[in-house]
């Protein structure tokens, strides 16, 4: 939460974009490899299950990071449209977390049901965990679709 906090007051201050980029793709850097060297030293490993300190480094590291590419993509590049997908997710969120929780067993066997087996088999047993995962996914975008276009969105 403290990363984010950073992440975030660096997003807001009065600095030009690029230094921006710099600063947190710097920062993803040194917390990545911070994190890396205090775990391979033996002197805290790198757990994700009990948050340790070489954990928070390594995964905050991939964090910034990741913002600082985005961050370039989107804001200062201005590549948005690859994005929408994201943001009819991200604009309802609470529903997405809402919808995965309360109906994914309704529409994983509604989706058998209609289909059947054979169309999550086409790539073989071995892929139609993956395939009904993907179709179950699916059917939660379309659902969040249906929602971003009528402007209809869970706040708090």
């Amino acid at each position: 939460m403290v990363l984010g906090l950073i992440a975030g007051g660096v997003l807001r201050r009065e600095a030009s974009n690029h230094s921006k980029v710099v600063w947190l793709m710097v920062a993803g850097l040194i917390g990545l490899i911070v994190g890396s060297i205090i775990g391979w030293s033996g002197l805290c490993p790198v757990v994700k299950r009990i948050w340790t300190p070489s954990w928070v480094l390594f995964s905050g590291g991939w964090c910034f990071l990741l913002l600082g590419f985005f961050y370039l993509v989107m804001d200062v590049l201005n590549r948005k449209a690859w994005a929408f997908p994201l943001k009819v997710i991200g604009m309802n969120s609470i529903a997405a977390y809402c919808i995965a929780h309360l109906f994914d067993g309704f529409i994983h066997k509604n989706l058998l049901t209609h289909f059947g087996q054979k169309p999550f088999q086409l790539l073989g047993n071995g892929y139609q965990v993956l395939l009904e995962g993907a179709a179950v996914l699916l059917a939660y975008w379309l659902l969040l679709l249906w929602m971003y276009r009528r402007k209809l969105f869970l706040r708090v």
